[in-house]
């Protein structure tokens, strides 16, 4: 990507993907915005980025519109062309639960999200906040944002939170991939499957934090319905569902002298055992049937 010392979107109306893409792009490259229609010798001009206007994409020129797509494009928008250009869609449309619902709010608007969604038109308004919206106006209400100023400092946070959460989730999720190991599990209420992340001296504290998603990308014949793994808080492990599945009950091992959290409604406990034959033990003896 080249070295952006402005960025331009359109005048009026601000939405999210427009504000998200130069939340993005500051992040990055710490340029002014400025909000007017652009010239052709804005487009042409390889220093400056051009957001959501200007009927160009093209990311070597540093252009990136979608307003020129034909009506049965795939929903993209300028967030998601910027995104592509920091090498960062895949892991956001996969990571981001929020990124698709954004893109097809954009392109095709809120009656057909809705039905997309099966959902009625209303409750997209009730799912708004005065966040977004405030942030929104005021943005609209801007033609220029500089460095420094509080709009543009707020923009450069929500950019560099996204990009670090995004590169620090696929470095964990590379560590998981790297460590981890499924368990496959023999019993009478049915055979089930456990994803397993060790211990180890190389091993990051937060890694967890990416477990869920790690399991939520397995394919279909190596889902699992648990997930055990280090206790941040202690030498032992964490035993939870996944996917909130009820044919694992955690309350039934609460009696055991080696269980020292069991949580009431019965989705995670905490053990200090580290023998790899007792946690399969309180696992076979959290399984139910249904």
């Amino acid at each position: 990507m080249s070295k952006y010392s402005e960025i331009l979107t359109h005048p009026g109306s601000a939405h999210k993907d427009e504000f998200l893409a130069c939340c993005l792009l500051v992040a990055v490259h710490e340029a002014p915005i400025f909000r007017r229609e652009p010239t052709q010798a804005d487009l042409d001009n390889p220093s400056m980025a051009v957001v959501d206007v200007g009927g160009e994409d093209e990311a070597a020129r540093g252009n990136f519109d979608h307003h020129q797509f034909p009506k049965d494009h795939p929903p993209i928008c300028s967030l998601s062309l910027v995104l592509m250009d920091l090498g960062l869609y895949d892991d956001a449309r996969m990571y981001c639960d929020w990124l698709e619902v954004a893109e097809w709010f954009d392109t095709r608007g809120p009656v057909e999200t809705a039905a997309w969604l099966g959902v009625e038109r209303t409750l997209l308004a009730k799912l708004n906040s005065t966040v977004d919206l405030t942030l929104l106006r005021r943005f609209a209400g801007m033609s220029e944002i500089r460095p420094g100023e509080p709009m543009w400092e707020v923009m450069r946070w929500v950019g560099a939170d996204l990009i670090g959460y995004l590169r620090s989730l696929r470095e964990k999720l590379n560590e998981i991939e790297r460590l981890s190991e499924i368990w496959e599990m023999s019993h009478e209420a049915g055979d089930f499957r456990v994803l397993f992340l060790p211990r180890a001296e190389n091993f990051s504290e937060d890694a967890s934090a990416g477990l869920a998603r790690y399991a939520s990308g397995l394919p279909e014949d190596r889902q699992v319905v648990a997930m055990v793994y280090p206790d941040r808080r202690g030498t032992g492990f964490a035993l939870s569902r996944f996917n909130d599945d009820l044919r694992m009950d955690f309350t039934r091992i609460s009696p055991e002298a080696d269980v020292h959290f069991a949580h009431a409604r019965g989705f995670v406990a905490k053990t200090s055992a580290t023998d790899l034959g007792r946690i399969r033990d309180l696992l076979a003896m959290s399984r139910v049937s249904l």
